[in-house]
């Protein structure tokens, strides 16, 4: 099972972040054969982290609430606030097989949150500069909560037209990049 992580980050937290920072590595590490993608989020500056990404296939949703809640900066309170939803994997690679690389243009993270009704997602027919993308769904994956998206843009508008407009409550997009030691 895939599941989409979201940790977003509590203000102030970046120099708990930054005296975690191999202890997040390690405990990621032992993930890095179940993780789809992952990497941060950055607030408007572009420079100071916001959050951070994990999307991971594991065994079930206990899994990926351990996964999420153990995870160090979880339990030393740098987090604000965990998304946690089973998601699939439309593309089906991974970010390391994206063709585009780890590096060149901007990166988003576009969550589309709350669809304002229920239909079939289709991946968008220019799929060249996604690098992850999938609904976000309930526990026992039956029902659509939105979608998730990573992907290369020239802006934040464009990153945000990946996602039907009208068929969403909200549409968030957030800088990103790739991460990990991969």
């Amino acid at each position: 099972m895939e599941f989409f992580c979201y940790h977003r980050d509590r203000p102030g937290s970046l120099p708990l972040r930054e005296k975690l920072g191999e202890e997040h590595w390690s405990y990621m590490d032992r993930y890095a054969e179940e993780l789809i993608a992952r990497g941060p989020t950055f607030a408007d500056d572009g420079e100071t982290p916001s959050g951070s990404v994990h999307i991971v296939d594991l065994p079930d949703p206990a899994a990926a609430r351990a996964f999420a809640f153990d995870e160090p900066n979880y339990q030393a309170g740098a987090y604000r606030d965990v998304l946690l939803r089973r998601w699939r994997n439309m593309l089906g690679r991974t970010m390391w097989d994206f063709p585009g690389g780890r590096t060149g243009g901007d990166r988003y993270l576009v969550l589309g949150l709350a669809p304002e009704r229920s239909a079939e997602l289709a991946v968008p027919p220019d799929r060249d500069e996604l690098i992850a993308f999938g609904p976000l769904l309930s526990d026992d994956g039956a029902t659509w909560l939105g979608t998730a998206a990573l992907l290369r843009a020239p802006d934040p508008e464009t990153a945000r037209d990946v996602l039907s407009p009208g068929r969403y409550a909200d549409i968030e997009v957030h800088d990103w990049e790739f991460g990990g030691r991969r």
